[in-house]
């Protein structure tokens, strides 16, 4: 697998690739093999990350120390994307208008220096799921190695771990505005107080892999795998605490366990 990704890599490289780095399990891999191929052969590379509100400061942190690791440039862009009303109000448009702004960013700034090629980490389960931002990545050219040569998660972090990688048993950490339900204000407050939220369980539950937070007003939502229930409820009166010291009322536990996208549940897609 590795050796087909390196191919596929190699004939977009000559003419100079800008990779959507954000650190995480996808978009590592792909930025480590490119470092491999031009190590054999040089040729333009850099590593384009996005900063908003939307994502935990601190993934913008863990791929800043990424692309050292990997001696590979990289250019950090800001965005505020509370000022469009459609992210703003969390509409299903959201995550198309967000995708266009910012990667239309990446393909002006790939364009004025030199990048032919503007890669991501899209893998082929995400073409089975809603991802509406899809469709702004095929309107602006965008190529997505990883789905074009039908590599799943697993397929990807196997990959990760045969280099090395750190990220390759990383969680997933999408889009803050996941969190919050389709139609409901999304409030930078509010935004950082999941996102702490978040903080705080990971480090109560070390153990556990994928874990969200789904926000109902003062009501928060856990999700994690079935299995890792009981660990929660063994230890529920000090996430409970913690929890509430952040303001949210109600603690709860989502009896169907972790499942990306849970807000998208009652989309339907076209």
């Amino acid at each position: 697998m590795l050796k087909r990704l390196e191919v596929f890599l190699q004939k977009l490289a000559p003419d100079g690739i800008a990779l959507a780095f954000s650190g995480g399990v996808d978009s590592t891999l792909l930025l480590a093999v490119l470092g491999r191929i031009r190590q054999e052969r040089p040729f333009p590379l850099i590593a384009l990350t996005m900063q908003t509100v939307l994502q935990d400061i601190r993934e913008t942190e863990t791929a800043a120390k990424l692309t050292r690791k990997l001696d590979v440039e990289q250019k950090i862009f800001t965005f505020d994307p509370l000022s469009f009303d459609d992210i703003r109000y969390n509409r299903l448009t959201r995550c198309y208008l967000c995708k266009k702004n910012i990667f239309s960013l990446f393909c002006d700034y790939a364009r004025a220096n030199g990048f032919k090629h503007l890669l991501d980490g899209t893998n082929a389960d995400d073409l089975k799921t809603y991802r509406p931002g899809r469709k702004a990545l095929q309107e602006l050219g965008v190529i997505s190695p990883l789905a074009e040569l039908g590599f799943s998660k697993h397929d990807i972090r196997r990959m990760s771990a045969e280099l090395g990688l750190p990220t390759a048993e990383k969680p997933s950490i999408p889009c803050l505005a996941t969190r919050f339900a389709y139609n409901t204000f999304l409030d930078e407050k509010e935004i950082l107080r999941v996102a702490e939220g978040e903080r705080i369980v990971r480090k109560i539950f070390s153990e556990i892999g994928n874990i969200r937070l789904r926000v109902h007003d003062r009501l928060v939502r856990l999700e994690v795998a079935e299995e890792q229930m009981p660990l929660v409820l063994a230890k529920h009166k000090q996430l409970t605490e913690a929890l509430k010291k952040l303001g949210y009322s109600y603690i709860t536990l989502d009896m169907e366990g972790f499942r990306s996208g849970s807000f998208d549940a009652e989309v339907k897609q076209n």
